[in-house]
């Protein structure tokens, strides 16, 4: 099937000035075309937001109708699944949702996830994999997390690492402070975060190797990230909505829906990632997407699997973040596109002639409301459940090709 060229016209750029589009062959030729070709498809956006797609840095499950509905149109898929710890696994991953999602493998830094010895990291680079991951948990041998940090560097990849230390964290299900003693959970201290931070910045300037640090949620962890960034250390750092917007006072009713990884923070903690998101110490909003079933959340608190479905509320609640003044437009798609495809290595997330015409258009106004039973997601775990938001894509292209 031939693509025809794509124009799309009366869009606002990023949020900004009205202007249009032209895509051929699947990439962004023009801004403001001049002229269009007259076998182009030409589509009034009648003043909607135009933006690059969103990629999702660092979910849990490909959930194609979650993606589509949140405007995702490439996903970097985390190792936990599987794991991704070979090359056969990561290939199949990599034709996971395509034609119109791309899916981008993270590959395991460790045989199993299991932190001791060093997977087949160069076999699964040239299988599709992207990044390498240490996975949910970090790696507790710093001689291990070594290795793979200069390893991942002379492949031409970035570790992405989580950052709690276990030591602390082991059995905890909450962070330390008055909600978690006033329920009786197992807690520990949100130094937890800042200490595995700190072993692993020292690494890097040892290496000199590139890493993310997928949720960087606390004060002194951002504290850290923005010492480093200053040294012209070659680290990045992610967060979730969840984190902007909620802190611990949401798992008062042990609600399980509300059992993340890392667990919601205090207020202070909350106040000071909004910091981070506004003067640039964060890079990557990410959706954190890892829906979990009944089986896993119907449970006592303490039982409960941690995780979220994100996705379909990632961007709305980054247009929170703009109309809230902390960002604006073009920096809350840098978070959402521009970064993580430079993580990646992708040649996307940019309203740029020369790269992928993969684009949603977005009417910011919207009103909806988050209903967990009503989610396209595999499964409804948000900790936004109920909640009013505003903004939604109402329009998809993958590579030029109209797919939502």
């Amino acid at each position: 099937m031939e693509l025809k060229p794509l124009h799309l016209a009366n869009v606002r750029l990023l949020g900004g000035d009205v202007g249009g589009l032209l895509a051929v062959d699947g990439r962004i030729a023009e801004i403001d075309p001049v002229e269009v070709p007259g076998s182009a498809e030409t589509i009034d956006a009648k003043g909607q937001w135009l933006a690059p797609g969103i990629i999702d840095l660092g979910v849990f499950a490909t959930d194609k109708p979650a993606f589509h509905f949140g405007g995702i149109t490439r996903a970097a898929l985390m190792p936990d699944a599987g794991p991704l710890d070979n090359p056969g696994l990561v290939e199949r991953a990599a034709k996971g949702g395509k034609p119109d999602l791309w899916v981008h493998p993270i590959a395991a830094a460790t045989k199993g996830l299991e932190g001791r010895e060093l997977a087949e990291i160069g076999l699964m680079r040239g299988a599709g994999a992207r990044a390498v991951a240490t996975g949910r948990a970090r790696i507790a041998d710093a001689g291990v997390m070594r290795r793979i940090l200069a390893y991942a560097a002379a492949l031409g990849l970035t570790v992405i690492a989580h950052a709690e230390d276990e030591g602390l964290t082991a059995g905890a299900v909450a962070t330390d402070g008055e909600m978690a003693t006033r329920l009786g959970l197992a807690s520990a201290p949100a130094i937890a975060e800042a200490m595995a931070i700190a072993r692993d910045l020292m690494l890097v300037e040892e290496t000199g190797a590139p890493i993310h640090f997928r949720q960087v949620t606390t004060a002194r962890g951002l504290e850290l990230i923005r010492a480093a960034k200053a040294k012209g250390l070659p680290v990045t750092c992610g967060i979730t909505p969840a984190h902007l917007f909620l802190s611990d006072t949401a798992i008062g009713d042990f609600r399980t829906f509300a059992r993340l990884s890392p667990p919601l923070r205090s207020e202070d903690d909350r106040h000071a990632c909004l910091a981070g998101i506004a003067d640039g110490t964060i890079d990557v909003l990410a959706s954190g997407h890892d829906p979990r079933g009944p089986e896993d959340k119907r449970l006592p608190f303490a039982e409960a699997q941690p995780g979220m479905a994100g996705a379909e509320t990632l961007l709305a609640m980054g247009l929170q973040l703009v109309r809230d003044r902390h960002i604006g437009p073009a920096r809350l798609f840098d978070l959402l596109a521009a970064n993580p495809a430079k993580l990646l290595g992708v040649d996307a997330g940019r309203l740029e002639p020369g790269t992928e015409a993969d684009l949603i258009l977005i009417d910011e106004g919207t009103p909806w409301q988050v209903d967990a039973k009503k989610m396209a997601a595999y499964a409804g775990n948000t900790p936004f459940d109920g909640m009013p938001v505003q903004g939604r894509a109402t329009a998809i292209w993958k590579g030029g090709l109209r797919i939502r």
